[in-house]
């Protein structure tokens, strides 16, 4: 089964550069300092799986020349992971049915709390995203493929990684229950969340992402969901041979 995989986004909540910042990250001319929110797609068996709509999911569509969405992959329901999903309506309209959206239960109430005016039925001109509720706890099956949602702890709540054949995707996490251990092996790709050069109190720091990537030894880790305070030359010049800082548009093929 071969994958194509893009990184629609590799920042944190305020992405990057800031509003009114002004140190070097932010003032960097390095497209690899400019990051929009934490988002990606991954293409396999004919499909486009998109992880979360951040507030940025339009001006990545457009760059990325995404054309269709076949189910979205929510790991939570943080503004910075959700807010874009009103820009769903675009593939809905094109597509002319609902979309499937999967996550576990508390992520799938909070949405449908929270943005409910997407699960009513379609009107007659599709100006609403039409979205189709199916929380999930365990592995399940879409369009052929096998997804594994990965339990995660971000802060105080259990949310979702997800692995897809030998790639995983890891966002927002400050501990990996043991239970989950077992899903992260053999992989081929990792991308994995380094918010800030320090720890936080809920997402992975450097040391502790780097930690993380070295017990789970995939292939190739790619770090994601990251501030300002990390500046994308200085920090590859600190990371071992098989990690790497990913960036906004960063494709694989596995």
């Amino acid at each position: 089964m071969t994958m194509e995989f893009t990184l629609l986004g590799s920042g944190s909540s305020a992405g990057t550069p800031i509003i009114g910042c002004e140190c070097a990250t932010c003032r960097s001319d390095d497209p690899r300092n400019q990051r929009t929110r934490a988002s990606a797609l991954i293409q396999v068996n004919g499909l486009n799986l998109l992880i979360d709509t951040g507030p940025d999911l339009r001006l990545q569509a457009l760059r990325e020349g995404i054309k269709r969405v076949d189910a979205v992959l929510y790991t939570h329901p943080h503004a910075d992971h959700l807010n874009g999903i009103d820009d769903l309506r675009a593939f809905c309209y094109h597509q002319r049915a609902a979309i499937p959206i999967y996550g576990n239960p508390f992520t799938i109430h909070d949405i449908q709390q929270r943005f409910a005016y997407c699960f009513f039925p379609p009107g007659q001109f599709w100006d609403k995203p039409i979205l189709d509720a199916r929380p999930v706890e365990g592995p399940f099956e879409f369009g052929g493929v096998t997804i594994t949602p990965i339990p995660v702890v971000h802060g105080r709540w259990l949310i979702h990684g997800y692995r897809i054949g030998n790639i995983a995707y890891i966002t927002d996490v400050n501990d990996i229950p043991d239970a989950s251990w077992p899903l992260l092996q053999g992989l081929d790709i990792l991308l994995l969340d380094c918010l800030k050069a320090t720890p936080y109190p809920s997402h992975f720091g450097v040391e502790q992402a780097i930690d993380h990537a070295q017990r789970i030894g995939a292939g190739q880790t790619y770090l994601i969901h990251m501030t300002h305070d990390l500046e994308y030359h200085a920090l590859q010049s600190q990371l071992p041979a098989n990690i790497a800082v990913g960036y906004d548009g960063l494709h694989l093929t596995i």
